[in-house]
């Protein structure tokens, strides 16, 4: 960091291992639902949850990308507490969104703040892609939590 830089926003909730970074110099990106750097510590369990989809216990998916999106984030919370963790431990969110649009990131955005409403949410990487593993399924949600060792 610059000697003259302001220090960076930070933001944590006090049961997280992470450190949350928006340095000056990018722009905020807490309406979006995510923060530019988290910082996990060295001596941390990691736990890395594999692609969540919209699909509800008995493999069916409803049509609506807002519906999928819902429950995707829904299985996401399930996947991490069978691992001891919140949605307060995850460092890192992958995406994958089909027919990518302004709309669906808004929609998006939307259920993220819901779920880290301190500002705290954790980096973010949404990739449009042409299709996803299952027939119907708009949206992929990956995630890297970090918990204190």
């Amino acid at each position: 960091m610059l000697l003259d830089s302001p220090p960076p926003l930070l933001s944590a909730p006090t049961t997280s291992a992470l450190q949350f970074i928006n340095p000056p110099g990018l722009y905020d990106p807490r309406a979006n639902g995510y923060t530019h750097v988290v910082v996990a510590p060295a001596q941390g369990r990691t736990v890395y949850v594999a692609g969540q989809g919209g699909e509800n216990a008995a493999g069916q998916l409803p049509p609506g990308f807002g519906d999928q999106v819902h429950q995707a984030l829904a299985n996401l919370r399930t996947a991490l507490a069978a691992a001891g963790a919140s949605v307060h431990d995850v460092a890192k969110l992958t995406v994958l969104v089909v027919g990518h649009t302004e709309q669906r990131l808004a929609l998006f955005s939307q259920a993220v703040r819901g779920l880290w409403p301190d500002g705290a949410a954790p980096a973010c990487t949404l990739i449009p892609v042409p299709r996803l593993a299952l027939d119907g399924m708009l949206i992929e949600v990956e995630a890297t939590a970090v918990l204190r060792a």
